[in-house]
C-alpha cells in the first residue's frame, strides 16, 4: 500500500502571510514556492494510506478541544551555528502551541526528531550565514501578531507541499443533546474521506432520481500567454448542455488589449464544442466586468440584490 509525505501546521492567516512571504522571498528562501508559510507542529512523516483516516480523526479531536490560538512572530532570529535557518520567533500562547502539537504528535503522525521542538516560521531555509547575520540586525524590530484558528495536514506532491485537510481550533459543537446526538465540525475544505462520501451520495441521489440525472462536470482551463507569460485565465466546466464560467482573470497591465476577449471566446468556443447550447456565469452588478460581458452577447437572466456589502449579484447567460 502507498504511502503519503504529510505534515500537520498552523498555517499563516492574511494579511501577515503576504508579509512573510515578502520576507521569504527578498531573502531568497529556497522552498518559498513550495512551502506555505506556516508554523510546524508535525515535521514531514510517511504515512500509510490506511492510516490517513486515523490521522484525521487525531487532527480533528485535538483542533475540536481547543481555542483559536494568538501568537506574536518576531524577532527574528537563527538555529546557527547547528542549522542554517532563519526565522520568526513565536511568542505568546506558547503553552497553548505545545498542547495542540502534543495531541497531534503521535501515531500515525509521531516520527523521530533530530532536534527539539521549537515552535517558529521560517523564513530562510539553508541560507548563507552572512546573509543570516544581517537581516537579523536588519528586522530586529519586526513583529507581528497573528490568531491561528485552523489546523492543517499538508500532503508533499512533486516537492510542493499542497493543504489537503484541516480543522477549525474550537469547531465542533454537539447539537440534538437528549435525542440524537449530531456533531458539527467546521473546516475551510472537505477531506478527502468526506469529498469521497459526498460524491458517492451524489452519486446515489442522480441515479436515484426518475429516468437518472448523473452530474458529468467536465473542467474548462484556459491559460492566455505573451512572450512566455501568463497574462489571463479562463476557468469553468461544462454539464448536459450548460457550459459555467467560474473565473476570468486578465493581468492588470494587459486589460483593453484583446486578452480578455479572446479568452472568452475560446471558452464559448470550447463549449459550443463539447454539445452546450448555454453558457451562465455570476458577477457584481455595475462593475466594468458586467459591460464587458454585455458587449459580447451576454445578457442579465436575474438579479440578487444586496448579495455582497449591498453589491447586487447578477446571473448572466449566453445562448450558443
Amino acid at each position: 500500500m502507498a504511502r503519503l509525505r504529510l505534515g500537520v501546521a498552523l498555517l499563516v492567516p492574511e494579511p501577515i502571510r503576504t508579509e512573510v512571504d515578502a520576507l521569504r522571498k527578498s531573502l531568497g528562501d529556497g522552498s518559498f514556492q513550495r512551502v506555505p508559510a506556516h508554523l510546524t507542529l508535525v515535521p514531514p512523516v510517511n504515512v500509510h494510506e490506511r492510516d490517513f483516516e486515523a490521522a484525521l480523526a487525531i487532527l480533528r479531536s485535538a483542533a475540536a478541544e481547543r481555542r483559536p490560538i494568538t501568537v506574536e512572530l518576531g524577532p527574528p532570529a537563527t538555529f546557527l551555528p547547528d542549522n542554517p535557518v532563519l526565522f520568526l520567533r513565536a511568542a505568546g500562547d506558547v503553552a497553548a502551541l505545545a498542547s495542540l502539537r502534543d495531541a497531534v504528535f503521535r501515531p500515525p503522525l509521531h516520527r523521530e526528531l533530530a532536534w527539539p521542538w521549537i515552535p517558529h516560521v521560517t523564513i530562510c531555509d539553508e541560507a548563507d550565514p552572512g546573509r543570516i547575520a544581517h537581516a537579523v540586525d536588519a528586522l530586529a524590530e519586526y513583529r507581528a501578531r497573528v490568531v491561528f484558528d485552523a489546523v492543517h495536514v499538508l500532503q508533499e506532491v512533486d516537492r510542493v507541499w499542497v493543504p489537503i485537510a484541516n480543522a477549525a481550533l474550537g469547531g465542533r459543537r454537539v447539537v440534538g443533546r437528549g435525542g440524537l446526538e449530531l456533531e458539527i465540525t467546521e473546516s475551510v475544505t472537505l477531506a478527502p474521506d468526506e469529498r469521497v462520501w459526498l460524491d458517492a451520495e451524489w452519486a446515489r441521489l442522480e441515479d436515484s432520481l426518475e429516468g437518472g440525472l448523473r452530474w458529468d462536470e467536465r473542467p474548462v482551463a484556459l491559460t492566455a500567454r505573451r512572450d512566455g507569460e501568463v497574462v489571463g485565465v479562463a476557468v469553468g466546466w461544462t454539464n448536459q448542455g450548460v457550459g459555467y464560467l467560474s473565473e476570468l482573470v486578465v493581468a492588470a497591465g494587459e486589460r483593453g488589449t484583446g486578452v480578455g476577449s479572446h479568452l472568452l471566446a475560446a471558452f464559448e468556443d470550447l463549449c459550443r464544442r463539447r454539445g452546450a447550447a448555454r453558457l451562465a456565469l455570476r458577477t457584481n452588478e455595475g462593475f466594468a466586468a458586467q459591460r464587458f460581458y454585455e458587449g459580447r452577447g451576454w445578457r442579465v437572466e436575474a438579479t440578487v440584490p444586496e448579495w455582497v456589502r449591498g453589491t447586487p449579484f447578477l446571473e448572466m447567460r449566453k445562448d450558443v
